[in-house]
């Protein structure tokens, strides 16, 4: 499938079935084989990493991801998809395949996902976990932030998603990108832009352009965050509203937890003024911050 998955090979497999791409489900298939070959490489798959795959689409990043890592567990919600990429993908000893959601909601994955991804783990000598994936958009940034809280913690992620959220992911402070989501990636993990891509690369062709991001867990950044779920929900909290001064999205996030007094200690202590905003701060000042809340509001939102 990898070798044939251009635009008319598509099409016609499609058809042959009875079945269109939906922007429900971000089904846009990636055609410049060099790119799908691009992925896997930046992905530096060895015999010993086991590969979450979400979106297995046709199977075609799937089947090269097999020939290298040592299992890959692949997720499809559609199920004509999941059918069509069976074909491709049955007699691949390493690989299995899963027909549903991989995400519970928008904060944890589906325990299917989680229990084959361990099964994996536990049947690999000396297994790391790894997620590669063309991400739809839709659940792009859940599935990407939400790895980093699970049961199973990958050392890499290498995933096509939205240019725009890849700039999110590698803004620093004082840029118009710089978010929560710049701010959880990069506490934990090395974060750079591989390669932009325009639409024509897919098919169908989406109306944005996109990224090929590598995410590198970074043990000794992670290991700096004392309390990692505590610090996700705060950060996010905090960058609720953007062209708010600090001090005032600091004191709404603690609202019934914390006087507006205790706020401005904290920040005194820090030496931020009043007109102080939050995208500002770097990752090691909101480390700071957060510990010193978490020291005043310890049950926040826990």
């Amino acid at each position: 499938m990898a070798v044939r998955q251009t635009k008319s090979f598509l099409q016609e497999k499609l058809r042959e079935i009875g079945v269109k791409p939906t922007a429900k489900h971000g089904q846009n298939f990636l055609i410049d084989l060099n790119l799908v070959r691009l992925i896997v490489d930046s992905a530096r798959l060895e015999p010993c990493d086991v590969v979450l795959e979400v979106g297995t689409g046709t199977g075609s990043l799937t089947a090269l991801m097999a020939q290298q890592a040592g299992h890959v567990v692949t997720v499809e919600i559609d199920a004509h998809l999941f059918e069509l990429a069976s074909e491709e993908l049955h007699a691949l000893p390493n690989v299995t395949q899963l027909r549903l959601d991989a995400l519970r909601n928008k904060n944890a994955f589906a325990p299917e996902v989680m229990e084959a991804v361990g099964a994996a783990l536990a049947s690999v000598p000396n297994a790391r976990f790894k997620l590669v994936a063309n991400l739809p958009y839709s659940v792009a940034t859940p599935v990407l932030s939400n790895l980093l809280l699970a049961e199973h913690v990958p050392v890499m992620m290498v995933a096509t998603i939205q240019k725009e959220l890849a700039e999110r992911i590698v803004a620093a402070p004082w840029t118009k990108d710089y978010s929560a989501l710049s701010v959880w990636m990069q506490s934990n993990c090395h974060c750079e832009i591989v390669r932009h891509m325009p639409p024509s690369v897919f098919w169908p062709a989406p109306k944005v352009d996109s990224s090929i991001i590598r995410l590198t867990l970074d043990p000794e950044r992670r290991a700096a965050i004392p309390n990692l779920k505590y610090f996700h929900q705060f950060v996010k909290s905090i960058f609720l509203h953007r062209r708010k001064f600090l001090r005032a999205n600091v004191t709404s996030a603690l609202k019934h937890h914390a006087t507006k007094e205790q706020v401005d200690e904290i920040l005194t202590a820090m030496q931020f003024g009043a007109e102080a905003r939050t995208e500002q701060l770097s990752i090691t000042q909101l480390l700071e911050l957060t510990e010193r809340v978490r020291l005043l509001a310890p049950e926040w939102k826990l």
